[in-house]
Order: structure tokens, then sequence, then C-alpha cells
């Protein structure tokens, strides 16, 4: 007889992600934000500065879809455009005073919903769910991602 489906990790952990997507969904739109726009709003600030096609490639997504969430920022004050002191062509984007402000609420939220996410696991536990779900990304032609022990650091 074939095992479940409900019973399969890349199921289990689909599951996880959504719950994890919604739940901060509904808490970011309290401040204005999408997940979309707070994944590109984390990557400018690790960045400080950056391509569309390097934000495409940090949030996952194509570069269309980074394209529409940079108008919205750039139109809500939260990020700026100005062309690349390095490439002639290219359009960098950094973020605002006020998207720096609102970037730091939002992962604040953020951090929060994680939290409650992995309270149920000890230290050890998180990051060793952490380094397995890196194994697992990495076999499957992945970025590496590195987890800081502590979110609350940067």
């Amino acid at each position: 007889m074939a095992t479940p489906v409900t019973s399969h990790v890349g199921y289990i952990l689909k599951q996880a992600q959504h719950a994890l997507r919604t739940r901060m969904d509904e808490h970011l739109r309290e401040i204005g934000l999408s997940t979309a726009q707070y994944a590109l709003l984390t990557a400018l600030q690790e960045a400080k500065v950056a391509s569309g096609a390097e934000l495409a490639r940090r949030c996952f997504v194509t570069p269309q879809t980074v394209t529409g969430l940079i108008g919205g920022l750039v139109r809500t004050g939260l990020i700026v455009r100005s062309p690349s002191r390095r490439h002639g062509r290219v359009i960098e984007a950094r973020l605002t005073p006020d998207g720096l402000r609102l970037f730091r609420r939002a992962r604040t939220i953020v951090y929060a919903i994680e939290r409650e996410m992995l309270s149920d696991l000890s230290a050890s536990e998180r990051t060793a769910l952490g380094q397995m779900l890196r194994v697992c990304a990495l076999r499957l032609g992945g970025r590496s991602v590195e987890l800081d022990e502590d979110p609350e650091a940067s």
C-alpha cells in the first residue's frame, strides 16, 4: 500500500511554508506590506543597494514580479532607484529612511511569528532543523542560506 501524500516530507514542508506565509501575510498586511514586499525590503536592507535582477534572485521571484514590487515600493516612498555608478545601464534600488523604519517594524513581526512557529523546539532542534533544510535546498540546487543563531541580532 502506498504511503499517504500527507506523510511525505515534501508535503509537510509545503504545509509549513503555506502556514508561515499565511500568518506573515495576515500580520504584515496590518502595516501595509505583503510578504513579497517584506522579502524585497529584507534583500535591500542586506545588500544596501541592488539591481532588479539581483533582487529577483534574492527573493526567489521572476524579474517581472520584482519590477512590479519595486514600482509599488517606489510609489509609496519606501525605496528609491537611481542609475548604477558601476554599470552604465543598470538601475539600482535602495531603502529610504521610511523604508528602513517599516522594514524594522516588519522584521519584528516576522521574527515573532518565527519564534511562535519554533516555540516547541529546543535550541539544538532549531539549529538542526535549519541545517537539515539547508542540506535539502543545496541537494536540489538551491542557494545556501545563512541562518542567524539569533534572528534579533541583525
